[in-house]
This record gives structure tokens, sequence and C-alpha cells, in this order.
């Protein structure tokens, strides 16, 4: 086994690494989004290549059958939810309707009668008469 006779010097190793680098080879701006891609690369930002949506959106994507129905199920809780609402507001139109049908009954069976004010120169004038 063969062992060094010397140590060899930081400039000396140093100068032997110099070709050892790493380079950033291929990196382009997208002309989508201006983001470093690599050339004849997908955007992982804007999804574009060659001026071209290539992969939609994950959302839309990703929806399954069980996305479906989940918001079909949504939909059909609204829409019942609406219609209670809409059959309260119809009782209370109902009941308020006969609310008013009550009161004006009453009023009719018991005539309030009705009282003028007098001013003070005709209760003057009735006090003189009798």
């Amino acid at each position: 086994m063969a062992v060094q006779q010397r140590r060899t010097s930081k400039t000396r190793k140093r100068l032997r690494r110099t070709h050892f680098k790493l380079t950033v080879s291929g990196l382009v701006t997208c002309p989508n989004c201006g983001a470093l891609i690599k050339s004849h690369h997908v955007c992982p930002k804007c999804h574009f290549y060659g001026g071209k949506l290539v992969i939609a959106e994950e959302n839309e994507a990703a929806e399954t059958k069980k996305t479906v129905k989940a918001k079909a199920k949504k939909v059909k809780k609204e829409e019942k939810a609406e219609e209670k609402v809409e059959e309260k507001a119809e009782a209370t139109k109902v009941v308020k309707k006969a609310v008013k049908k009550t009161t004006k009954k009453t009023t009719e069976e018991a005539p309030v009668k009705k009282t003028t004010k007098k001013t003070t120169k005709a209760k003057a004038e009735e006090n003189k008469v009798e």
C-alpha cells in the first residue's frame, strides 16, 4: 500500500479540483409566467409548454365520481332547506291574514264612538245656552 511522503497543501488540492465544479445547464425563462425552468420541459408553475396549456388544473383533473356525488347531495340539501323556508314563509302569511280578519271582526262588532274635540269657544257657547 502506498504511503504519502508529504501532506498535499490546500492550494495544490484546490488547483487540482478547479475542474470538478457544478454547472447549471439549460435554464430558460418561461415565456408565459417568467419562471426559470429547464429547457424543453413543462413549466411547473403555469403548466405551459410551447405556448400551450399541457397539464389541466389539479382541481379539474382530480374530480371523481365521489366528488360529483357529494356535490349533488349538497345541492339537494340546499334545495330542501330552501323549500322549508318557503313553506314557513307561506304559513306565516296565512296566519297573518287570519289575524287581520279576526281583528276586523272585533272592531265591527263594537263600534267605537267618535269623539270630536271641542274648542274653547264651542264649550263657552254651550255653557251660555244652558
